[in-house]
């Protein structure tokens, strides 16, 4: 950040009196601009036995599979944010079961919600951040094309609570990747 928002003027970085952590503050007005996580709401479409995944037609990781999901918007719930983004992603009609996974990413400021839901109806297709969207069966996962860490927890997770039959709440944080494994 360079610019306050409030009055254009420049940012500085420094700790507020009364405050612990740096916040860009302007050097004009005095505005505190807080920065935080960002969440990104998704879920894992279910039809039958098969999971609906996206081939991203986007960065980062292009090419790879992941569950519909994307950054939360301004006036939304999250249901509503996880439903939207099975809609954008492979035209999805879906109904949100149930909270499944909350992950923490604090490496890179993010936070994932990701629910457990049922698809509609089988009739979907590629959005614009999709090269194609397909079922698969547990045994068919492309585990070694998943695009995050969090898609191939979230997805674990999932199998081995459907084989208990018993759905589990996950709460987790997952530490800055090493160079040899996938990325946030």
């Amino acid at each position: 950040m360079k610019f306050c928002s409030e009055c254009g003027q420049p940012v500085v970085l420094r700790i507020p009196e009364g405050d612990n952590l740096p916040r860009y503050v302007c050097a004009q007005c005095q505005t505190i601009h807080y920065q935080n996580p960002k969440i990104v709401a998704g879920c894992i479409p279910v039809y039958g036995e098969q999971i609906l995944l996206c081939r991203r037609a986007i960065q980062p990781r292009h090419g790879l599979w992941t569950l519909p999901a994307g950054f939360m918007e301004n006036a939304e719930t999250l249901e509503q944010a996880a439903s939207r983004e099975a809609y954008e992603e492979a035209q999805a009609n879906v109904r949100i079961d149930g909270l499944y996974t909350v992950i923490s990413l604090p490496h890179v400021n993010q936070v994932y919600v990701m629910y457990r839901a049922t698809l509609l109806d089988p009739n979907v297709g590629a959005g614009t951040e999709s090269l194609e969207v397909k079922f698969f069966n547990e045994v068919d996962i492309p585990w070694d094309n998943l695009a995050f860490r969090t898609i191939h927890t979230t997805l674990q997770h999932f199998f081995e609570d459907r084989r208990q039959g018993h759905f589990a709440l996950h709460t987790l944080a997952l530490d800055r990747p090493t160079p040899a494994s996938p990325s946030e």
